[in-house]
């Protein structure tokens, strides 16, 4: 059981370090470097009293005090602006609308200067006063064009006009939240620009906005190193530009104009995935990618492309081929750049994916089926050779994969196999090269994937001659398949194509003795006995001389 001693004494530490605590702060204080309201709030949570010493009435009295200072503070400061903006909409038939908006910006500025008045003070309450400030001052701008009624309408009917006085409310905000050096401010300040934009009446004004909003995202976020920043750019820049295309798809297919203006919003989104990938790629925190920074890329990427597929999926545009192969150039860039800068694995990985996506969508636009699979295809082979040069093994094995569903997909549309068919097992063929060419800059270390392609190609090729040759050729078509994988083997100098080269053989076998003797061709059975019986014959001095020849090296 502890004593008093040993219980005063850690007391009398924990109030030491508290102390030193909140001498940092006020230094930090001084020198600007955190934020008054948040840093007051937190020493307030780490006072001597919220430790274990106190008793259960102590602990108590603080919440007590907790929630009337603090909570009470931001409920009451919330409630009683929102009630201003009521009375700023309430139609009093004797009194002018100018009226309430000279209130308004005697108000908000009067909040403003109060706020200021109080940072040493209450600087609980301070930073709450001039969020409220900020609010009212941006409503009561609003109030210029909105929330009209029979004894109180509109000073403006402009909408240009009324943007640009918002803009100009949202700029005196941010100011105003810089100045205070709170990130939660500056945050609020730039809802209000994010709502100007959705506001907007012009398609091209609201895009405008949206990209200004996501570099003011990003460079905040830079400047108070806070990650929710990027996140909450992502979200209220996607979000906002989905709303404005929702609300204009009515006229889309009918308005020349609104046809364009969906068009301009594609390139728009190609141009915030752009700006948000910049997050990461000049953040301070350089090093191994964490958590932050793979889900942001993942949120742009996702957010930027998934939104470009659902326009291109509601509005069908004929120039949807060229606007798909942009947005893979521009992903596919991102990828480069960022492998470039600092070897990044998943960004690389995510922008290179929705690259390769973004290219197969515009392939299929453009092609009718069967000439997109093949094209699909030989994309495999271009995706295997960046991401060599990526050192990825995920794109390698997602590459796989969707190379394997194509083709299956392939078979299942097309209901017949045509020589397309021969050219996935070319590429496979192909693209086991590659990774053998470049296997020592891989982080596949293991020969698996590339046995996988090459167990593909086995596959694939006879089955694809069994369909295009004619009878009478198939036998003879794979003999020849297994004669040029043992001149791989010897060329390349490698046993996997030697093996490739047996089992077609084995494959030739089965098929002439099954199908062969049954076959009621003469012509047929000579040349496919006959052709069959000599290479078999060939390869099997082959093996004899090379074993001599091991025995004598032995």
């Amino acid at each position: 059981m502890k004593s008093p001693t040993e219980d005063q004494s850690k007391g009398e530490i924990i109030k030491y370090l508290n102390d030193l605590s909140a001498r940092i702060v006020r230094i930090e204080n001084h020198l600007g470097i955190s934020d008054d309201n948040e840093v007051r709030e937190e020493s307030e949570r780490r006072s001597p009293e919220t430790t274990e010493y106190l008793s259960s009435e102590e602990k108590e009295n603080l919440l007590e005090m907790r929630i009337g200072q603090f909570w009470f503070a931001k409920v009451g400061i919330a409630v009683f602006f929102i009630g201003i903006a009521f009375l700023m909409c309430f139609p009093f038939s004797n009194i002018p609308v100018t009226a309430s908006i000279v209130f308004g910006y005697l108000l908000s500025v009067s909040v403003f200067f109060l706020s200021k008045y109080w940072k040493e003070t209450y600087p609980h309450l301070s930073g709450y006063f001039l969020g409220g400030g900020m609010f009212l001052f941006y409503f009561t701008t609003l109030r210029l064009k909105f929330f009209g009624s029979e004894y109180a309408g509109q000073i403006i009917t402009d909408s240009y006009t009324e943007t640009i006085l918002l803009v100009i409310s949202v700029v005196v905000n941010l100011s105003a939240a810089v100045s205070r050096k709170s990130k939660y401010l500056v945050l609020f300040g730039l809802t209000f620009g994010y709502a100007t934009a959705i506001l907007s009446e012009s398609p091209f004004t609201t895009f405008t906005l949206l990209a200004l909003m996501s570099i003011l995202a990003v460079y905040f976020r830079l400047k108070f190193n806070w990650y929710p920043f990027i996140f909450a750019g992502m979200i209220l820049t996607y979000s906002a530009h989905l709303f404005q295309f929702a609300n204009n798809i009515p006229a889309v297919n009918n308005l020349p104009a609104a046809m364009l203006a969906g068009r301009a919003g594609l390139l728009f989104l190609l141009l915030y995935s752009v700006v948000f990938s910049f997050d990461n790629k000049i953040r301070k925190e350089q090093g191994a990618e964490n958590a932050a920074v793979i889900y942001s890329s993942i949120l742009n990427g996702v957010g930027s492309y998934g939104l470009f597929l659902l326009i291109n999926f509601v509005i069908k545009y004929e120039s949807a081929p060229v606007y798909n192969l942009l947005a893979s150039i521009t992903f596919i860039s991102l990828a480069i750049s960022f492998w470039i800068k600092e070897k990044s694995r998943y960004s690389t990985f995510i922008y290179a994916m929705l690259g390769y996506f973004a290219l197969s969508v515009a392939i299929i636009y453009e092609f009718s089926s069967p000439a997109f699979f093949f094209l699909l295809c030989w994309q495999s082979v271009l995706v295997i050779s960046t991401a060599v040069w990526f050192r990825s093994k995920f794109i390698i094995l997602a590459n796989f994969i969707i190379y394997i569903i194509i083709f299956i997909t392939y078979l299942v549309m097309e209901g017949k196999v045509s020589s397309i068919s021969l050219s996935f097992g070319i590429a496979a063929l192909i693209s086991a090269r590659i990774l053998n060419w470049k296997k020592d800059k891989l982080e596949l270390k293991t020969e698996q994937m590339r046995s996988a392609y090459l167990l593909t190609a086995l596959a694939i090729i006879p089955y694809a001659l069994y369909h295009a040759m004619p009878p009478s050729l198939i036998s003879v078509s794979w003999i020849g398949v297994a004669i040029i994988y043992y001149v791989l083997s010897i060329i390349l100098k490698s046993r996997k194509y030697r093996w490739m080269s047996l089992l077609t053989l084995l494959l030739t076998v089965g098929y002439v003795f099954i199908i062969g003797v049954t076959n009621e061709d003469p012509t047929y059975k000579i040349i496919s006995f006959l052709a069959l019986g000599l290479v078999m014959l060939i390869i099997s001095i082959l093996y004899s001389k090379k074993k001599k020849s091991q025995t004598k090296t032995g």
